[in-house]
């Protein structure tokens, strides 16, 4: 009695089985299988629901074929991630039970699983405009992101050629620089995890995302930054005064706790650069991982990422102008080994002395080596020595091939990685020289002058006429300070020459020409994102600025016969040296020398009255 009168149970089931379902479609019968696609499409959707339905599609997966192709995209889009254990189990079987017996829905499958690499969306509206984005309060988001790898690693398993088909999908759903922080910092870090299990793909995946960080690097130019920092600083100051002395209390509570910090403290001003700072420190964060097992550099990890780093430098970077920050990461992980900084060297070299390469490539690789040296703490004197003996060899070979020829006088057209070259040199020589004095002043002298820079300086092709003129200046003193060439001759009978140049422009315009002809720059200028910076801080070497005395002393050049004992005026101010960090000052050399805004535009034209 009790149990007729019990009601029955409410079932999922119509129709009879999945089976049975599916062949009524086959024959036209369409009634049951809308009300399949209609309950798997229901929102509210319960995970018994899900789970007797999977058990079902996994035991027939052989029935879905092309045809079914609508309703293998209804089960894709299950709401499977947010679901009890037991649901995500049984789809991930379902998954590898799909594509090991129908590959023609692999595609569909890896597109639903990289969908999932962001956050999920969520709907805002203000007054009218959708201002939608992701939702950045997800606790499950990590476990859900974990959940999507293995997904990927389940289909991988079952179908070798996943990363063929993977890599164009990876492409096409890279968010949009414009979406939020959070997306793109998710997107880019679930690719670098794609690349551990995958590791066929890294090289592309490396490639996408520094193709990436590029787009961004140039859309924010240094002055653009350091415009907006400094805006959101007076702001900052401006609020601040404000509301000086209507929070007294909570001020004195202030000082006898502990410091505020605030919360912004490390964000950038510029929406691009914050975006572009976050990346940055994934991939500083990732090179780090990948080289180092248990803490320890792994010489075999570390050789195979550096090849794939310098392909895509070679592919990127190289023939971008005046990026910023993104090329930093080659001088992150050349700090791991001093083999690897010695091998990026030779291969900058190797671009450089190549005449099959374009000039403009050689000269960038000229500015590489230039700002390398002069930059990186972590490459020794001895190795600078060498470098500045390859480089001022080859100007000696140069200068002997052209400088009797037709071709003997400064043309920036002809002679571009010559002028290149010089640049490097004598911006490596401003970092280093006192390095290169230390210890032994006559064994240093010595080595100094056995560069001839005279030659170099005295040439037709005439460098100092090309170069910055803020390194001119610096390279000029210096050399006069030890007497290894007196420059101020040649530049002065430059400025001389020097008329303003115009040439028609569009519509008729006379435009005065660049004043910096080689258009060039250094690319390790100082890094300036806040977050990242902190990695390349500790290596990196800055400029600091020369106070008045040591002005004054470069004016004065040492008497000739100077024992090696003696103390050097010059040699006491404070250096560049390997420790320490100094901070530059707005009007100092930096500013001379950075890279330009535009590939067009040219640091600005310094000018110091040169002893006489």
């Amino acid at each position: 009695d009790e149990f007729i009168s019990s009601p029955p149970r409410k079932t999922v089931r119509f129709g009879g089985t999945l089976t049975e379902i599916l062949l009524k479609y086959e024959k036209g019968d369409t009634t049951d299988f809308e009300l399949l696609k209609h309950q798997l499409s229901d929102p509210d959707i319960k995970d018994g629901q899900i789970l007797n339905w999977l058990h079902e599609f996994r035991a027939s997966v052989v029935y879905l074929t092309k045809e079914l192709e609508q309703l293998v995209n209804i089960l894709l889009k299950l709401p499977w991630l947010r679901r009890s254990r037991e649901v995500v189990e049984e789809y991930l079987g379902f998954l590898g039970n799909l594509v090991s017996a129908q590959t023609v829905h692999l595609r569909p499958c890896l597109r639903m699983i990289v969908s999932q690499f962001v956050p999920p969306r969520i709907t805002i509206r203000e007054d009218d405009v959708d201002i939608s984005d992701s939702d950045d309060d997800d606790e499950n988001i990590s476990e859900n992101f974990n959940t999507c790898h293995r997904a990927l690693q389940t289909v991988a398993r079952y179908v070798p050629s996943t990363p063929q088909f993977l890599m164009p999908i990876l492409v096409e759903f890279f968010p949009f620089i414009n979406k939020s922080e959070r997306t793109l910092e998710c997107y880019v870090h679930n690719l670098l995890r794609v690349t551990v299990y995958l590791p066929t793909l890294r090289l592309q995946i490396l490639e996408l995302i520094i193709e990436k960080l590029l787009k961004l690097d140039v859309s924010t130019p240094q002055q653009d930054i350091e415009d907006a920092e400094e805006a959101a600083s007076n702001s900052a100051s401006e609020e601040k005064s404000t509301e000086e002395g209507l929070f007294d209390m909570e001020e004195d509570e202030d000082r006898k706790g502990n410091k505020v910090v605030s919360p912004n403290v490390e964000r950038m001003a510029h929406p691009l650069a914050e975006r572009l700072d976050i990346l940055m420190t994934i991939l500083f964060s990732y090179i780090k991982d990948v080289c180092h097992v248990d803490g320890k550099l792994d010489i075999s990890n570390t050789k195979d990422l550096y090849r794939d780093l310098v392909s895509v430098f070679d592919k990127l970077i190289l023939p971008t102008h005046a990026s910023c920050h993104v090329q930093y990461f080659m001088f992150y992980i050349c700090s791991f080994k001093l083999g690897l900084a010695e091998a990026f060297l030779d291969h900058l070299w190797k671009k450089l002395q190549d005449p099959n390469n374009p000039s403009v490539i050689r000269q960038t690789a000229g500015s590489y080596i230039g700002s390398f040296l002069a930059r990186a703490k972590f490459i020794p004197i001895v190795t600078v020595k060498a470098c500045l003996d390859l480089l001022v060899n080859w100007l000696h070979k140069y200068i002997d091939n052209q400088d009797t020829g037709a071709n003997a006088y400064c043309d920036v057209a002809l002679h571009g990685p010559f002028y290149s070259t010089c640049q490097a040199v004598f911006y490596t020589l401003i970092f280093r020289h006192k390095q290169l004095l230390d210890g032994n002043l006559r064994k240093g002298l010595s080595y100094l002058q056995s560069l001839n820079f005279e030659r170099i300086v005295m040439c037709q092709l005439n460098p100092l006429k090309i170069c910055i003129p803020s390194v001119v200046n610096l390279f000029a003193a210096i050399t006069r300070k030890y007497q290894l060439v007196f420059c101020y001759t040649i530049i002065e009978r430059n400025n001389r020459q020097f008329i303003p140049v115009v040439r028609s422009g569009t519509g008729g315009d006379l435009v005065q020409t660049c004043t910096n002809p080689l258009d060039s720059f250094f690319p390790f200028d100082p890094y300036t994102l806040k977050r990242s910076k902190k990695t390349i801080d500790p290596m990196y070497q800055f400029w600091e600025e020369l106070s008045a005395e040591e002005l004054e002393n470069l004016k004065k050049p040492i008497k000739k016969g100077t024992s090696e004992d003696e103390d050097d005026d010059f040699l006491k101010g404070e250096t560049p040296q390997n420790d320490g960090v100094v901070e530059i000052a707005p009007h100092s050399y930096e500013s001379n020398t950075r890279s330009p805004v535009s590939s067009i535009g040219s640091p600005a034209d310094c000018y110091v009255p040169y002893p006489l």
